[in-house]
C-alpha cells in the first residue's frame, strides 16, 4: 500500500522553508477499519448493562476511539518516529480491545453474530496495523 504524503513549506527558526510531511489518514486501510470498529463498538455497547457504564462499556469505547484517533494524530506528526509511535499506540489499543471483547462475551454482554463481527473487525484492524508498522520499519 502506498503512502500519501503532501510536502508543505513551513518557516522555522532554524530553516526558513523547512519541509513538513503531512500524511492523509483517510487513505489508510487501517484508519477505515478502525473507524468502522469504533462505530460498531459504540452501537453494540449501548445494550450493555447500565452497571457497566463506567466499567467495561467505558473501557471498550475508550479503546475503540483510541485506535483511529492515534492513527490520525500520528499522521499529523512531522517525524517518522512520532508517526510510528502513534501507530504503535493504535495497535496496542486494538489488541486491548480484542481482550475486552472476549471478556464481554464471557460475561454474556456480547453474543452470537454481533460478537463475531466485532472480533473479526478488531483482529483485521490489528493485522493491518501490524502490517503497516512492519512495512514502515522495513
Amino acid at each position: 500500500m502506498g503512502r500519501t504524503t503532501i510536502l508543505t513549506r513551513t518557516a522555522t527558526a532554524h530553516h526558513p522553508l523547512a519541509e513538513t510531511r503531512v500524511r492523509d489518514h483517510t487513505k489508510l486501510k487501517a484508519f477505515a477499519l478502525a473507524d468502522r470498529l469504533a462505530l460498531a463498538v459504540y452501537k453494540q455497547t449501548a445494550a450493555f448493562p447500565k452497571q457497566e457504564l463506567f466499567g467495561l462499556t467505558a473501557q471498550l469505547r475508550r479503546a475503540a476511539v483510541s485506535v483511529p484517533s492515534n492513527i490520525v494524530e500520528g499522521c499529523a506528526r512531522n517525524s517518522e518516529a512520532d508517526y510510528l509511535h502513534f501507530l504503535d499506540v493504535a495497535y496496542a489499543s486494538s489488541r486491548e480491545m480484542e481482550y475486552q471483547l472476549s471478556l464481554a462475551a464471557r460475561l454474556g454482554y456480547l453474543q452470537g453474530q454481533a460478537h463475531q463481527e466485532l472480533v473479526a473487525l478488531s483482529v483485521e484492524t490489528s493485522k493491518v496495523l501490524a502490517g503497516l508498522l512492519r512495512a514502515l520499519r522495513g
